[in-house]
This record gives structure tokens, C-alpha cells and sequence, in this order.
């Protein structure tokens, strides 16, 4: 059984994945709408991905008898003023799904509770990847977004990216 406050943290957790889920969506729908299909692919992966991490976490808190407690998700608006204004907002809230992880690391270590900080090493990994991402998608956008050459190119590279369900057996 877990402690309150980690399977508390875990349900908040789950609710955020959620809304990240909602936000990359979004995200994506905002570049599809103005031809930038690269980078419409790239954030409905990352769409699909962050609805598996809330499905993972939702399999831990079952596997552990514990009440998942869905919330409801609000939608952010989409309306960007500029084509960097998603990617930044992308990074911005990595960073705050970052510290979300951490923390619930940090409760489980205060708690000794080994098993879940094993199961948290993955997303703690995950989401150094995912912040990398983001700025490298910021900063090539910097460089070269405001060539239209250049934003074809990186919109292009943007494409191939395929989605591939997460590996972690729960």
C-alpha cells in the first residue's frame, strides 16, 4: 500500500500527464491549421506519449490499490502569436512537469519507498529527454525559423518522427 501523500502526488501527477496530453494536442493543432505538418506530427507524438505516462501511472496506483481520481481537463487556448510561442510554452511546461516528477521522487525517497522511486527512475529519465527536445526545437527555431528555407527544413526534419509506445513493463 502506498502512503497518502505519494499515491496523492501520483493522482495529481496522472491529472497533469492528462493536461499535457490536451496541451501538445493543441499544440498541434495550431501548426496542422497553418501548413506546418512537421511540427503538427512532432507535438501529436507528443501528445500520444504523455497520455501513455498517465496511463502507467494510472496502472501503478492500480496495481497498488489505489483510488485513481480523474479530474477534469481544462483546455488552454491555442492562439499563438507567433510560430516559437508554442514550442516555448512546450519547453515552459516540461520544465514544470519536471518538477512535478521531482517531487514526487522526493516523497518517496523521504518515505523509503523504493519501489515507487524505481518505478519513478524512468520518468525522471524521460523527462530530461523531453525538456532537451523542447529546447533543441526552441533553438533551431531561433536559428533558422525565420528563413522560410530554413523553417521548410526543420518543419521537414520534424515529420519523420514516429511515435513508439513507452518499453516500461509495470
Amino acid at each position: 500500500m502506498l502512503d497518502r501523500i505519494l499515491a496523492d502526488r501520483i493522482n495529481e501527477q496522472i491529472n497533469l500527464e492528462w493536461y499535457s496530453a490536451y496541451l501538445y494536442l493543441g499544440i498541434s493543432n495550431y501548426y496542422i491549421d497553418r501548413n506546418l505538418n512537421g511540427f503538427g506530427n512532432w507535438y501529436l507524438i507528443q501528445s500520444q506519449e504523455e497520455r501513455d505516462h498517465a496511463l502507467l501511472m494510472i496502472k501503478y496506483l492500480q496495481n497498488n490499490s489505489e483510488k485513481v481520481l480523474l479530474q477534469n481537463v481544462q483546455a488552454e487556448s491555442s492562439d499563438y502569436p507567433d510560430f516559437k510561442a508554442p514550442a516555448v510554452r512546450a519547453l515552459e511546461h516540461e520544465q514544470r512537469v519536471t518538477a512535478s516528477i521531482n517531487n514526487i521522487y522526493a516523497a518517496a525517497y523521504e518515505q523509503k519507498d523504493f519501489r515507487t522511486m524505481q518505478f519513478l527512475d524512468w520518468f525522471v529519465k524521460e523527462q530530461g529527454e523531453e525538456e532537451k527536445n523542447e529546447e533543441d526545437i526552441v533553438r533551431r527555431y531561433e536559428l533558422f525559423g525565420s528563413d522560410p528555407r530554413g523553417l521548410y527544413l526543420l518543419d521537414s526534419e520534424l515529420s519523420a518522427r514516429v511515435y513508439m509506445a513507452p518499453s516500461l513493463v509495470i
